[in-house]
């Protein structure tokens, strides 16, 4: 039977355990010269930007200077100089319209909106370890692993499961995955469409990402057969690339808008479990049944001047990085099956070591385009006279404080977050969004970036010109970032996840 209204009684005692601490690779050591490299190859690519707008500053701020004998005097030289006037006008039309022709238009982000189930499907700590012990798929020692994993994972009572999991026996079937799929994505275009007042007919581009469940038809001509999008619409759908998948949505969605103009894109990420879920006794397989829940996001995105008004945010880089070449971070995010035939998803041993070396190569490839020239000196000249004179020299570390003002660290688990905020050196406050995440919402793959930004959002501290840097890592294995600025001071919009919670955030966690 469903059991939609399983009422749980007191948690049982927290379970004692010792915990070897897992570490991410030292940031300090080991940076590699050619993802610095990297970042300033992208640098360079916007050099001509950079160089015009100070060029155009002095022209300005000379011509303001000038009265009307200098600029008489001007008129008078130029008259016998008309051969000169006609090459430099030439030269003035074709140099601008080249520049306005390749140059990237901008990519904002008028609205988004995250999915919130009902509070039937909340699982707490009892109902999850009931329903688990009561599948009958699970021995003892697979029980308690899970509950030791509850205890440690940062997860809290109020996270949501699939409906198919409030079943006894649970029904893994296609037609239960396609409800849930449903529900999350047509529940967060429905608040979206509300919110923006945009038509579906007016979307041009859709991305839609989703690791494990990739039926036929795919998701995203799910969503065209729901809002019945016009027929030329340029749809893709992202599967199999894990939990760093939204980023990659959100490049793809600007690639395209820099190409066809004067138009809307859509990214949906999400992730779906029902099919997913793991019935068997592997310890590495069962880690993401204690982790991983319900959830998912719409975004709008627009690269219509017009659009800049209403807009929360500018995307202003996005940086990937991909190890897969390496067989071991290949393989360290794996779907398979194990002795029994049983399918899940395993998580290897070395997963925090390879998702710190992806992060180290992301942000050092990303510290060029977004550190303060002082910041950037200072690692650099450090970094060079590691090469050059002394291995042991202590390297510098960039203070990204200086260049975001808010960080939504993609919430992989609570020893990554604490980990990375060990080793970027900051402050309780710049991960209250992703431990707050995790404990409301668990670990909802690729749209738990978005759940981040709507939690600062609510707590109203985005303030125009802010910087906020989101960052995602997941199998492949893969980094990825993306920054925005604001346009305004945001608020959260109507029926925001955290809307009827945020009063009681943030918590105090006890591990």
């Amino acid at each position: 039977m469903c059991n939609k209204d399983f009422q749980s009684p007191p948690s049982p005692p927290s379970v004692q355990m010792k915990q070897a601490r897992i570490m991410l690779p030292d940031f300090l050591q080991n940076i590699k010269l050619k993802y610095v490299k990297l970042g300033y190859h992208y640098l360079l690519s916007h050099l001509l930007s950079l160089f015009s707008l100070p060029l155009i500053a002095i022209i300005f701020v000379q011509g303001s200077q000038m009265n009307y004998q200098d600029i008489h005097y001007l008129y008078l030289n130029l008259q016998h100089n008309l051969a000169t006037i006609f090459i430099l006008s030439v030269i003035l039309v074709f140099g601008s319209t080249f520049y306005i022709m390749t140059r990237p238009g901008s990519v904002y982000l008028v609205d988004y909106s995250c999915y919130r189930g009902p509070d039937h499907l909340k699982a707490t700590y009892y109902k999850f370890m009931e329903h688990s012990r009561l599948t009958g798929d699970f021995d003892e020692t697979s029980l308690e692993f899970q509950r030791k994993m509850l205890r440690r994972s940062g997860l809290g009572e109020e996270t949501y499961v699939p409906e198919t999991m409030n079943c006894i026996p649970p029904k893994p079937s296609m037609a239960a995955a396609r409800e849930e799929a449903e529900t999350v994505m047509f529940g967060a275009l429905d608040n979206l469409f509300k919110n923006t007042n945009v038509k579906p007919k007016d979307i041009g581009i859709l991305v839609v990402n989703c690791s494990l469940f990739n039926p036929t038809p795919s998701l995203s001509a799910m969503i065209v057969n729901k809002y019945k999008l016009r027929g030329n619409i340029r749809s893709f759908n992202l599967g199999g690339m894990g939990c760093s998948a939204g980023v990659i949505a959100i490049d793809l969605a600007k690639d395209m808008l820099q190409v066809h103009r004067n138009t809307y894109a859509i990214v949906v990420s999400t992730e779906n479990i029902t099919q997913n879920w793991y019935f068997g006794d592997k310890k590495s397989m069962l880690i993401p049944n204690c982790l991983f829940r319900v959830g998912g996001v719409a975004i709008l995105l627009s690269n219509k001047t017009v659009d800049k008004r209403r807009a929360k945010y500018k995307l202003v880089h996005v940086v990937r990085t991909h190890n897969g070449a390496d067989d071991k971070a290949f393989k360290c995010i794996y779907q398979e099956e194990d002795d029994k035939g049983k399918t899940g998803v395993s998580l290897s041993k070395h997963l925090i070591e390879i998702a710190g070396n992806a992060v180290k190569t992301n942000i050092t490839t990303l510290g060029p385009l977004v550190l303060p020239i002082s910041e950037q000196f200072l690692f650099f000249m450090t970094l060079v006279g590691r090469k050059l004179f002394n291995a042991k020299m202590k390297p510098y570390i960039p203070n990204f404080k200086l260049a975001f003002e808010h960080f939504c660290i993609h919430t992989g688990g609570r020893a990554v977050i604490d980990e990375l905020e060990k080793n970027l050196q900051l402050l309780p406050i710049h991960v209250e969004a992703s431990r707050m995440t995790l404990h409301r919402f668990g670990n909802t793959s690729s749209s738990s970036i978005w759940y981040e930004l709507a939690y600062i959002e609510a707590k109203g501290r985005i303030q125009r010109g802010h910087r906020i840097w989101q960052i995602a890592f997941g199998s492949g294995f893969k980094c990825n970032s993306a920054v925005w600025q604001a346009l305004r001071n945001v608020r959260p919009s109507p029926n925001s996840p955290w809307e009827d919670c945020i009063h009681r955030y943030p918590v105090k966690l006890a591990y």
